[in-house]
């Protein structure tokens, strides 16, 4: 397995890692043993409130010390950012780990250093290390799912960012947008968002599925929408020929910004056979390039991703 080397002093010093994937309802952890293979992975349900999530991330890494044997290494990704500037969490879709001192918090409940980062950011690590992006030099990791996020890497590296927002490009707004899409009366999924516009609302599985469910007088979720593609239903095909299109003109964005070498999907979007088919060819048509080199790729690691990313910080 490739093993990066600014991970080797890491794995030197600490024989075993936790990754912990903090949910909106669960949270996930897994143990990786000193060659970044797992040893084990659990799940827990936990109750919406800050008190009752830090005390479920405690019980996993106390169960995963002890599988171990030792004190273990700490790194969790949050649907949020943890700043730097004030220790406070900001943008999380979980509200009560809002301006909350999550990472000092952890730290005093776990006795040990705790690695904190953005969930759409674990999951790009992940791949950029040993997963569908591990032959590239820049990746730019996209997460589609509930919501819409991205995270950038460089050389194994995560690009935080002066703002510690670079990829993360959920609530930019959609770029060159018809008519259509301008008068589209859907309001932004997350929580912490409220705009008009933003990519989030059109791109989410949640914000397809009440743009489809809106035109069509309908009460399907994203995956009935997906089966009714596969049988050819004509609302289906027209609603996903529009998706690709509006992925392709955010991408041509993200091209022309970060020029990545591959573009890779997570999330339950990402299962979509046809996005990997369709969007490579609609990228010339935005993107100001002769040619496209960039790749499209669905991510290897699947549901896994999060939780071995946040293990590598």
């Amino acid at each position: 397995m490739f093993i990066p080397a600014q991970f080797n002093d890491t794995l030197m010093t600490k024989k075993f890692k936790i990754g912990i994937d903090y949910g909106g309802t669960k949270i996930e952890g897994i143990l990786l043993d000193p060659n970044g293979e797992k040893l084990e992975r659990k799940r827990y349900s936990y109750d919406k409130n800050y008190s009752s999530g830090i005390s479920t991330v405690q019980k996993l890494v106390n169960e995963f010390d002890k599988i171990s044997g030792e004190i273990c290494t700490v790194g969790i990704g949050i649907p949020g950012f943890s700043s730097k500037d004030t220790g406070l969490v900001t943008n999380a879709n979980s509200l009560w780990l809002n301006d909350k001192p999550f990472k000092k918090d952890l730290e005093s409940t776990l006795n040990r250093d705790v690695k904190l980062m953005n969930d759409a950011n674990c999951f790009t690590l992940s791949e950029a290390i040993d997963g569908a992006g591990k032959d590239f030099k820049s990746v730019f990791g996209i997460i589609i799912g509930t919501g819409f996020g991205g995270g950038l890497s460089y050389k194994k590296e995560i690009i935080e960012g002066s703002n510690q927002i670079a990829g993360d490009w959920g609530h930019q707004p959609l770029p060159y947008p018809t008519i259509e899409e301008t008068k589209t009366q859907i309001s932004c999924p997350s929580n912490n968002c409220g705009r008009a516009l933003c990519a989030e609302q059109f791109m989410s599985g949640i914000g397809f599925a009440d743009i489809f469910n809106k035109k069509n007088n309908t009460n399907f979720n994203s995956h009935e929408i997906v089966e009714l593609d596969l049988k050819n239903d004509p609302r289906a095909n027209l609603e996903f020929n529009l998706y690709e299109d509006r992925m392709a003109r955010l991408m041509a964005v993200m091209i022309g910004v970060f020029d990545p070498d591959a573009i890779i999907l997570g999330g339950g979007m990402s299962n979509i056979d046809r996005l990997y088919k369709n969007i490579p060819s609609l990228l010339p048509k935005y993107t100001f390039s002769n040619k496209v080199k960039t790749k499209i790729l669905k991510n290897i690691h699947g549901d896994s991703s999060g939780v071995r990313g946040a293990a590598w910080l």
